[in-house]
């Protein structure tokens, strides 16, 4: 795969759906959704981020946890406005509804998709925090406790130096595996797999873009799948940080151990933030290392996407260019 020559660096963003993709600029952002063989539908999206309230909410640190929450939200409306296109278009085959779900809908009325995304953030945000923060540390405690009952060895004992290290080191290890392991097993999914091809033709059509050259389908397919600035590896960075940040509570806290690293967390994804700023914006050994882990990731979160995806990426790409030049963070 070729690589991308790039002149400048553009604050210009974007993520996956359902069938299309949502690329976000700095004034304007915009969802493209293949609706047909020859039709593409597009749609900007009206949005008021939480950065453009106050200059505290741009700090270094705080801007990442409050880009996070911005991301959440805009990524609610562009998945809605595809999933809907791709319904409508037949991409998804609607089913019959179950008595519980007309039930619903009776009750509910217009409201219902508000209700079931609450309903799903709520149980997805439960499901994340007993994943990645409980079960480690539980697991770790079973075995420490295990080990003492049999072996007469306390590697939870707060005289031993490396105790916090280990616990830290395990539980940041198991949660790698659990997240590599989860899009694994998405990317195994057809539906899925055509997400993951979305998002490499998300990121040709930026590095496309950045290496001045037209946004055209022979010169994005040249260009690589892999960015610094990825959602993948922003994740895969938070996830390492919280390696070392785990170093600094004590290894034999019980349960309270992971609620003080949930308390931790908008801190680390600040730090998170910060480094795939870096990333981006810098190319040095030191930023490549720093993104290596995440890059590696992206093998498994990107696909090769066939033309008619770049065609979708070329539409939501060109109108969230701004004429002013305002997306430039660098020249090189």
């Amino acid at each position: 795969m070729a690589k991308s020559n790039q002149c400048k660096i553009t604050s210009i963003g974007g993520s996956a759906l359902i069938e299309g993709i949502m690329m976000r600029g700095p004034k304007r952002t915009t969802v493209a959704v293949r609706t047909g063989e020859n039709e593409i539908h597009t749609e900007d999206l009206t949005f008021k981020s939480i950065s453009s309230k106050g200059k505290f909410f741009r700090l270094p640190f705080i801007r990442g946890f409050v880009g996070i929450i911005d991301s959440m939200r805009l990524s609610y409306k562009a998945l809605a406005i595809s999933a809907d296109k791709a319904l409508e278009a037949g991409e998804i085959e609607e089913e019959e509804p179950s008595k519980f779900e007309k039930w619903l809908t009776d009750k509910f009325g217009d409201n219902l998709m508000k209700v079931i995304m609450v309903i799903a953030t709520i149980l997805g945000v439960a499901l994340a925090i007993g994943l990645f923060f409980f079960l480690p540390s539980l697991i770790y405690d079973g075995i420490a406790y295990l080990i003492k009952e049999f072996w007469s060895f306390d590697i939870l004992s707060k005289d031993l130096v490396w105790a916090s290290f280990a616990k830290s080191a395990f539980e940041g290890v198991l949660k790698i595996v659990l997240f590599l392991t989860y899009i694994i097993l998405c990317s195994r999914m057809q539906e899925m797999k055509r997400v993951f091809m979305y998002h490499g033709a998300e990121h040709k059509t930026i590095f496309c873009y950045e290496a001045g050259l037209e946004l055209n389908v022979e010169n994005i397919k040249k260009q690589k799948r892999f960015h610094p600035r990825c959602g993948t590896s922003f994740l895969v960075v938070t996830l390492l940080l919280g390696i070392v940040l785990g170093l600094f509570i004590p290894a034999n806290i019980g349960v309270l151990r992971p609620i003080f690293k949930i308390l931790l967390l908008p801190l680390m994804v600040g730090l998170g933030y910060e480094v795939i700023k870096l990333c981006g914006k810098h190319d040095n050994w030191f930023t490549r290392m720093l993104a290596a882990p995440g890059m590696w990731a992206q093998r498994i979160t990107t696909k090769e996407p066939d033309e008619k995806m770049i065609e979708v990426a070329i539409e939501a790409m060109t109108p969230v260019i701004p004429d002013d030049g305002s997306d430039i963070i660098k020249k090189s």
